[in-house]
């Protein structure tokens, strides 16, 4: 069986952002557009369909949602052997690292359980924190997948984020299926992942399956 790059449970809103503006520290999905209307909030809005599931990785009591967002909750790790990240998923600094005291927005025990390959074009050592290591490297998105492959021992790789990544990756033509949720929400402005799903129509076909719970689950595969 072929390794496949996936994207899985992506979550962008309804005008296309998968975060709004200003990323920071105190802020790591940045700020929708203020002008007008409900004010989004991020990321709280955009990924309480998972978060109210039986089966979200945070959740600290019994209970939760079953059915459709808790199938692609638990899908979310399924034969998953190595993740790509862009650097502004790791975390919100930019340019040459200061120290290597950050180590990432998810604790003593991030919730990838694989070895995790971050792109960025400053030099930093390895680490690992309980099962995760996190590899640091600047390479294209063609050998950033080859070195994926190589760690995910013939399990599938994900790309996990942020717009940015998917962007490069989906023009380097990698990805071979992709899983988005849309949240019924508006961001305005910010990190946008595309202005409609049906770019991506010339490459992929496109189901969409609605959510009771708000959401649409898009699922695309290639052609």
């Amino acid at each position: 069986m072929s390794q496949l790059l996936r994207v899985q449970n992506f979550c962008v809103s309804t005008d296309g952002f998968g975060a709004g503006e200003g990323q920071s520290l105190e802020e790591p999905f940045g700020r929708a557009d203020r002008r007008g209307g409900r004010v989004a909030r991020l990321p709280a809005d955009l990924v309480s369909w998972a978060a109210a599931t039986a089966s979200w990785a945070g959740r600290t009591e019994t209970g939760g949602s079953r059915g459709l967002d808790d199938y692609f909750t638990r899908d979310f790790a399924r034969n998953i052997g190595a993740e790509i990240m862009g650097r502004n998923k790791f975390g919100p600094q930019r340019g040459p690292w200061a120290n290597f005291d950050w180590m990432g927005w998810w604790g003593d025990t991030p919730p990838f359980h694989t070895p995790v390959f971050v792109l960025t074009h400053h030099h930093r050592p390895s680490f690992t924190l309980a099962d995760t290591t996190f590899h640091f490297i600047d390479a294209t998105p063609a050998e950033a997948l080859r070195q994926a492959k190589d760690a995910a021992h013939g399990k599938d790789v994900r790309v996990g984020g942020g717009v940015a990544t998917v962007r490069q990756f989906l023009e380097a033509d990698l990805i071979d299926t992709i899983h988005v949720a849309v949240a019924p929400i508006e961001i305005g402005r910010g990190e946008r992942l595309w202005a409609s799903p049906e770019d991506l129509l010339d490459r992929y076909h496109l189901q969409s399956v609605p959510s009771p719970s708000g959401v649409t689950h898009l699922l695309f595969w290639r052609r």
